[in-house]
């Protein structure tokens, strides 16, 4: 596993200058899209609302959602709707998860993580595996979060690896407790299984 780097009490701002920081370098490095994955949830929009005030060419940048819940791209619960409504109006490209797409290869993916140790909808009852075969699953989490209680489809751990670099943001002391055990080696939920994998630079905000 690669070292992390941890950067403590990070604002919204700041994540953002990071992120436009690395996106930069991406569209400097390559003449074709850049390909990113970002995370669900609340924490992200207003992170994704700052990096969208930076000069960047988004017409260039390609977004996966990490994960979804399983219903219409209009539904409140909709991860990609709410991605669309931000990032299309930049001029980005938003995909939609489907079980056949082809997932490629990501300049960046940012993830968060539940209290429980889950990325993106791999939660610990679904077992994830670091040597899946497929990049993209259907899955229900059990228990279903009362908040959100659908359906998911995700991304897989290898999909996740596979990828220059990773970003989590982690958000509250018990998540902080979970990733620093699991970058520790100290337990085996799915956050855990994704770093023991990670080679390439892993940074984490908190």
């Amino acid at each position: 596993m690669a070292e992390a780097t941890i950067i403590e009490n990070a604002g919204n701002g700041d994540i953002a200058e990071w992120l436009a920081a690395r996106l930069g370098e991406a569209l400097e490095s390559t003449e074709g899209p850049v390909t990113i994955t970002v995370p669900g949830g609340s924490t992200p929009f207003p992170i994704i609302e700052e990096l969208l005030t930076r000069d960047l060419d988004f017409s260039r940048l390609v977004v996966w959602p990490g994960d979804d819940r399983i219903v219409p791209e209009d539904h409140e619960a909709s991860n990609t709707g709410k991605l669309r409504a931000l990032f299309e109006p930049a001029g980005a490209e938003v995909v939609t998860l489907t079980i056949m797409e082809q997932v490629p290869h990501f300049h960046l993916a940012w993830l968060g993580m539940g209290a429980d140790g889950h990325i993106a909808s791999l939660f610990p009852n679904t077992d994830p595996k670091v040597d899946e075969e497929r990049s993209i699953l259907r899955l229900t989490p059990d228990p279903l979060p009362p908040e959100a209680p659908f359906d998911r489809i995700s991304l897989t751990i290898p999909a996740l690896l596979d990828s220059d670099q990773i970003a989590f943001v982690i958000r509250g002391h018990d998540k902080r407790t979970v990733f620093d055990e699991a970058l520790a080696g100290q337990n085996d939920l799915p956050v855990a299984r994704l770093l023991a994998g990670a080679k390439q630079p892993v940074t984490c905000f908190t």
